[in-house]
């Protein structure tokens, strides 16, 4: 019998959520391993477990992965959801020079010697415009409260004026159910996250989006994401003060 993930992070939202909405719609259970003292998250570093001292971590076949991108990709790729080819997928390699960020991508023959460069791939386009937003709102519960209004604010122009927009766009481009080629990825996935983010801040948010709003709605009756959605399910409910205040005592931020 196949061992199941296991996740460990605090009982609440954060990093881990894209990573449980993943498992979740490939339909893999999991379980999780709570960090909920100081001292359970000083073990886990004292024993090894996390490269970089820091959460989430997944243990998933054999391995023990850190950094969340890589956890994602890795389910992704797993579970036949990061494209069916490497013209949907592309391999990317990230220059930072201080605070701009270029994306190279590598495309690859069949017999997988080097091509050429050329743009990005669109799952990654879509998977970081779709993180963009996504940690603009991450954040808000950590906001400072004198500057939390003006926050909001720039969250739904972003919203409404950028990413939304742009979602739609693709969508009524080609007039198919998936953002990709006709079939689920993780960019519907993570996106479709995003629209319940979205939603709980300002569902009149969604208004002038119909074709985000029936992506929303296809995927959350795959079910999969049904079981995950429904109550009692793995979905964390969205954080509080007090939750907020916790793990800023386990992490010390």
């Amino acid at each position: 019998m196949a061992v199941k993930p296991m996740l460990h992070y605090f009982n609440g939202r954060g990093r881990m959520e894209p990573i449980r909405w993943l498992l979740a719609a490939a339909g893999v259970e999991f379980e999780e391993t709570f960090i909920d003292t100081p001292e359970d998250f000083e073990k886990l570093k004292n024993d090894g477990s996390l490269m970089f001292q820091q959460v989430p971590m997944v243990e998933i076949d054999g391995m023990k992965l850190v950094q969340s991108r890589a956890i994602l990709n890795y389910v992704a790729a797993k579970h036949n959801l990061y494209g069916k080819d490497i013209k949907e997928r592309a391999l990317k390699l990230r220059l930072e020079h201080t605070k701009q960020i270029t994306w190279l991508v590598l495309w690859w023959e069949v017999n997988e010697e080097l091509h050429h460069f050329r743009g990005y791939s669109r799952i990654d386009m879509y998977i970081e415009g779709v993180a963009d937003l996504n940690e603009m709102i991450l954040l808000l519960p950590i906001t400072p409260p004198a500057e939390k209004d003006a926050k909001i604010m720039l969250i739904k122009d972003r919203t409404t004026n950028r990413y939304l927009p742009a979602f739609e766009k693709v969508l009524k481009s080609h007039g198919e159910d998936y953002l990709v080629g006709n079939r689920l990825s993780r960019a519907d996935i993570h996106l479709v996250e995003l629209l319940y983010l979205v939603e709980e801040l300002d569902p009149s948010l969604l208004t002038n989006f119909p074709l985000l709003k029936a992506l929303k709605a296809r995927i959350s009756n795959l079910p999969t994401v049904k079981k995950f959605l429904q109550p009692g399910g793995a979905r964390k409910p969205p954080g509080d003060e007090k939750s907020v205040e916790k793990s800023r005592k386990i992490f010390k931020f």
